[in-house]
């Protein structure tokens, strides 16, 4: 096959265009700026230069290919404006594709579900301050509808691995060498769910292979992951102690994320496409030491 990818050259998308290729697929990745052009072009893919609110540009790339992977995000992903151009990419795929049967992979997070581990056979609610990209990964689901082989990959708080410098554990490091202490929030209990980059990868390539329409997949190694573990194998690494810290020291998304308990399951997805992490846990990830470098 022939694959169209935004975000070839992000974080999962380094992953995942070469695992493409290994598999005997080609690659046309969307790039925005002459950095990400030549990252793309060194990984073996053809380039289409270009980036989300390009309507044109985006259709151009979707009719070129067998189909679709978009993993692509205006940074902040949470604004108005990210979302908007989200709904305006997966609507421009969704219309180009109509009617082929081609695959259209849409990139979603796990949801949450109080008291238990989330499933792919829970609904999505719009509701919440990810409203809108619930709403955006409903209308790729919808799109199924239109004879296009749509799905979701959703992904844990943590797609780790050596390489990442943006992610919560880059973050969680960096607040530890602040504060000089590996903080959690609360007694730490709270869980993440996690999965290497690599097997992330390999999902993504699966899905667009052959996962079927409308399908939600859970891109998880880790079902749930206690943060204080988290914050115990950073301070190791960094020899400070770990302890829960106040809510007010961390900032941003990381409050949320820390405080809420988001165990997650993926064996729906395992029994579905026969996908399986293979590579590195969390806990194993950050005791490595790449991070730390």
């Amino acid at each position: 096959m022939r694959i169209f990818v935004t975000g070839a050259s992000g974080w999962i998308g380094s992953a995942l265009v070469p695992e493409l290729i290994g598999a005997g697929h080609q690659v046309l990745g969307l790039a925005r700026s002459d950095a990400s052009a030549k990252a793309v072009a060194d990984m073996g893919a053809d380039v289409l230069r270009g980036d989300l609110n390009d309507i044109d540009v985006l259709r151009a790339g979707a009719l070129d290919c067998d189909g679709v992977i978009h993993m692509a995000f205006v940074v902040p992903s949470v604004s108005e404006a990210a979302t908007q151009s989200d709904a305006k990419a997966i609507e421009t795929f969704a219309t180009t594709l109509a009617g082929s049967g081609k695959p259209l992979v849409i990139s979603g997070g796990t949801l949450v579900t109080p008291g238990r581990p989330a499933t792919e056979h829970d609904e999505l609610v719009a509701a919440g301050p990810l409203a809108a990209r619930i709403t955006n990964m409903q209308a790729a689901l919808a799109a199924a509808d239109r004879d296009v082989r749509s799905c979701l990959v959703m992904l844990p708080r943590s797609v780790h691995g050596e390489g990442e410098r943006h992610g919560f554990i880059p973050q969680l490091i960096a607040v530890a060498r602040t504060k000089r202490v590996s903080g959690y929030i609360g007694d730490g209990t709270s869980r993440w769910p996690a999965v290497h980059v690599k097997d992330a990868a390999t999902l993504y390539r699966l899905a667009v292979e052959k996962a079927p329409a409308g399908a939600v997949l859970n891109a998880v190694g880790d079902e749930g992951v206690p943060i204080r573990e988290i914050a115990e194998a950073i301070g190791r690494h960094l020899h400070l102690p770990a302890r829960s810290l106040r809510a007010e020291e961390f900032g941003g998304m990381l409050v949320h994320i820390l405080s809420t308990d988001m165990p997650a399951s993926s064996t729906i997805t395992q029994e579905l496409l026969g996908w399986k992490a293979i590579h590195p846990g969390l806990i194993e990830d950050i005791e490595q030491g790449h991070y730390f470098v």
